[in-house]
């Protein structure tokens, strides 16, 4: 997959902190194979079929381009593509075909606890993640006071994660996350189990990110939150991108239309 992490393209194109052009993402579900080769003669001779799996696309030629400066929500039913998007955009995941572009730098908070080590503490954790992120130790050390201040955890840094709530657990990598103060920054539902007064930290974030000309990319079930804070929003629906506009036009189409259903297997052949 090209990922381009630059700024020197056309003045028009800079203006955009991601793209993403025609991306398809393909998964293969394995079905039973036959015990036998006589079985497996049979079995497609019965059938044409000489592949003993089925293909679905999680996502299928989706497109857009997101503008810096903006908060753009992600929505869609279970199934939809959503924490797929998130993933490629991310980097963790190369999708089977298209292209993007990212300009400037990113990080993400895609699932609660992710990069955490539940047997460590807060701090243990801050140094794991720092460090991940190229960090020195010296770093690391000046930023920990104010991670801790931003999640609210000073009183329990040095207890081990795994007895944290979700709660916590979201603070902490929130917090961890905007520490670098990335360009882009990639959030993926975790702030729905934060409290109000925490989730209000967050937008002043999202604020600060606006005001800088920094990008925000959420995925959330969270309608009241996404239309509070969100310049654009993209709808999802088994796999295809089906709207991206006005936050109260797009909730209304997501809220009104039939967007449950999963993407279809397609056999192998």
């Amino acid at each position: 997959m090209p990922l381009i992490n630059t700024e020197t393209n056309s003045d028009s194109a800079a203006q955009f902190a991601v793209e993403v052009r025609n991306i398809t993402v393909s998964y293969r579900s394995y079905q039973e194979r036959p015990n036998t080769l006589k079985e497996g003669i049979l079995k497609a001779i019965k059938t044409g079929k000489f592949k003993y799996y089925s293909t679905f696309d999680a996502l299928r030629g989706v497109s857009f381009k997101v503008e810096k400066g903006q908060i753009w929500g992600v929505i869609g039913s279970n199934g939809a593509g959503k924490s797929t998007l998130l993933n490629v955009l991310a980097g963790v995941l190369p999708p089977t075909s298209g292209d993007l572009i990212v300009r400037g730098s990113l990080d993400s908070l895609r699932s609660l606890g992710a990069g955490f080590d539940s047997e460590l503490n807060a701090i243990e954790n801050i140094y794991l993640y720092g460090s991940l992120q190229g960090q020195t130790s010296k770093e690391i050390k000046e930023r920990v006071p104010a991670i801790l201040e931003f999640a609210e955890l000073q009183e329990f840094a040095t207890t081990p994660m795994r007895y944290y709530s979700s709660g916590m657990y979201a603070r902490l990598g929130f917090s961890v996350a905007i520490d670098k103060d990335p360009d882009i920054l990639l959030v993926d539902e975790v702030l729905g189990v934060g409290d109000e007064r925490f989730q209000a930290k967050c937008r002043a974030v999202f604020d600060r990110f606006l005001s800088g000309g920094r990008t925000v990319i959420i995925v959330s079930h969270s309608m009241q939150l996404l239309k509070q804070i969100c310049t654009q929003i993209a709808v999802l629906s088994k796999g295809n991108l089906v709207f991206v506009g006005d936050p109260a036009e797009a909730i209304e189409r997501y809220l009104s239309s039939n967007y449950e259903t999963p993407p279809k297997a397609k056999s192998g052949s």
